[in-house]
């Protein structure tokens, strides 16, 4: 494991926030949330926060959350809105979708005063399979660098074509890394997961061996269940695109840093994890669905978001007892067993952010101080 310091310390906190969530590729979102002209929606990035906006070519932009005047949020973190222009609270500098200034009050004609210099400040920002990465340091290589080797994994999900139907927001108490740690492990899932093993047998199963910034493995689904339910029936539709084995088999996927993606035979789930402090994290967990599985008439996504709700909570209140054991300082964090080897996988990742390499930019030192 990573040494303790590494998940109470809020020094390393700072650090990894500026560094990992702010010095490369992060998932802030859903294209479906920022799907029209005119829509917009702030999220966090690294040490600040990143405006979403739909140009009305169609073309997805990111901004610095920050006005160009004094420096005030344009929209608050996490919330939305839909306007043809973007307007800071603050003092009503106006900017167009594309993030051009458009109005200054007091600064027309003003000698000296270029509008055209004072433009929002643009980030890299695309999209992957309905999921919107920004790029808080502005200098990381392209995303597909780095996923190259999962898309062939991820595409027959289809997931830019499915239906977000359910959605739980979670508050835990734990260090983002000891929740993805988690979710790369079965290994305690015979001891707190009696529904979770009927369903899947929780020693089958590999993880992948491939190039890129993620991680991930599979398991499969017992003779006789359909998904993972609470009584391994599907009451949405088989993925069309999926072949006898993805119709057998789990896929869970982390993409460093923040987002956990688990692709079942008749739905995908997402949680994307938004860092507070070295033990609080809060996670949107949400549940896509084929469109036509949404259209059945008294279509229900329950079956789905109720058995992965009680495996969450149950996975929660694991990960924040060790929050708490390694609270105190006595705790020596203990070696990973053959089972544990996504772990070792992802905990590597992050040691060698730690040592100097920039996960999304190899050859740039940013060494911990």
């Amino acid at each position: 494991m990573l040494p303790r310091a590494a998940y109470v310390d809020p020094a390393v906190f700072a650090w990894e926030r500026h560094h990992l969530f702010g010095g490369g590729w992060m998932c802030v979102g859903r294209s479906g949330q920022v799907a029209s002209p005119g829509d917009m929606r702030a999220e966090a990035v690294g040490t600040g926060s990143v405006l979403l906006t739909r140009a009305d070519d169609g073309v997805l932009h990111a901004f610095a959350n920050t006005c160009r005047h004094r420096g005030h949020e344009l929209l608050p973190c996490g919330a939305s809105t839909q306007q043809k222009v973007i307007i800071c609270p603050y003092h009503s500098w106006t900017y167009g979708l594309n993030g051009n200034l458009r109005a200054a009050a007091g600064f027309k004609n003003r000698p000296g005063f270029v509008a055209g210099e004072w433009g929002l400040v643009e980030l890299p920002v695309t999209e992957w399979h309905g999921l919107i990465f920004v790029d808080g340091s502005g200098t990381a290589a392209p995303l597909a660098d780095s996923l190259g080797a999962l898309e062939d994994i991820v595409a027959p999900y289809e997931m830019e074509r499915l239906v977000v139907a359910g959605q739980h927001d979670y508050d835990a108490t734990a260090n983002w890394k000891i929740l993805t740690e988690n979710y790369h492990e079965c290994y305690h899932c015979p001891v707190i997961h009696p529904e979770l093993c009927k369903v899947s047998p929780p020693r089958s199963g590999e993880n992948y061996s491939a190039p890129g910034t993620w991680v991930g493995g599979w398991m499969d689904l017992r003779d006789g269940m359909e998904t993972m339910s609470l009584d391994g029936a599907s009451h949405g539709v088989p993925l069309r695109k999926l072949d006898e084995t993805g119709l057998r088999t789990v896929i869970y996927v982390n993409i460093f840093p923040n987002l956990l993606v688990s692709l079942h035979p008749d739905y995908v789930m997402v949680h994307r994890l938004v860092p507070q402090a070295a033990n609080r994290t809060l996670i949107e967990c949400t549940w896509w669905f084929a469109p036509e599985a949404v259209q059945r008439p008294g279509f229900d996504p329950g079956y789905a978001t109720e058995f992965w709700d009680i495996t969450n909570r149950q996975d929660w209140q694991a990960c924040e007892s060790v929050q708490r054991g390694l609270s105190s300082p006595h705790a020596v964090p203990g070696p990973l067993s053959a089972e544990e080897d996504a772990v070792y996988q992802f905990v590597s990742m992050v040691a060698r952010g730690y040592q100097g390499e920039r996960v999304w930019n190899t050859g740039i030192t940013a060494r911990v101080s």
